[in-house]
């Protein structure tokens, strides 16, 4: 018989409180992989991924990296690690990387929204300085770079080598990546190869 698996969306919980309760939340946290938490303006969230947005996340994350090494770009990938600004914000993107060179922020930070947030999440980078975030919602990937004190969206990556990556096949392999992720890391590597 074969095995059916169950579509797991996304939990959520949003809680408005200080950074000193957040971080006694964090903490206690400390010993749950796969919980995502985020404070920002008095806004404390809690993120416990569903199978589909781990998918996302881990094809997009694979392709990226994969980008980045056939194409020989310096990175350096900093997955969900905790980006902070103490006192004033904290957040753990779906996955992160230094571009061209290691950095306490990361260059790029990368959302897959199932539950909501989307851009209004740009506040909480912009905080932190992170020179671009994509987001991944709807089978659309969408891009923001932050030029001065505000995102704008871009149609390709403002990142140093990133600018070279077709977002079109991007999007088609991550797409392609919920049927068969194997047929998509060969066709993505494919294309980028031609």
């Amino acid at each position: 018989m074969p095995l059916l698996l169950k579509k797991t969306t996304d939990q959520r919980i949003v809680h408005h409180g200080t950074w000193e309760q957040f971080k006694l939340i964090q903490k206690g946290f400390d010993r749950s992989p796969g919980v995502r938490l985020f404070y920002y303006d008095g806004m404390i969230e809690i993120l416990m991924p569903g199978r589909e947005h781990e998918v996302f996340a881990s094809i997009i994350g694979y392709l990226v990296t994969t980008f980045l090494v056939e194409k020989g770009i310096f990175f350096q990938p900093t997955r969900a690690m905790t980006q902070e600004k103490s006192g004033v914000v904290s957040a753990q993107a779906d996955e992160s990387y230094c571009i061209g060179s290691v950095k306490p922020i990361p260059d790029l930070s990368i959302e897959v929204v199932f539950t909501s947030g989307g851009i209004s999440k740009l506040e909480r980078y912009k905080a932190l300085g992170v020179s671009e975030v994509w987001f991944w919602e709807d089978g659309l990937l969408r891009l923001y770079h932050l030029r001065g004190n505000s995102y704008e969206s871009v149609e390709r990556s403002q990142l140093p080598g990133l600018s070279a990556l077709d977002l079109d096949v991007l999007r088609r392999c991550i797409l392609m990546a919920e049927t068969d992720a194997g047929e998509a890391i060969r066709a993505f590597r494919q294309q980028i190869e031609s």
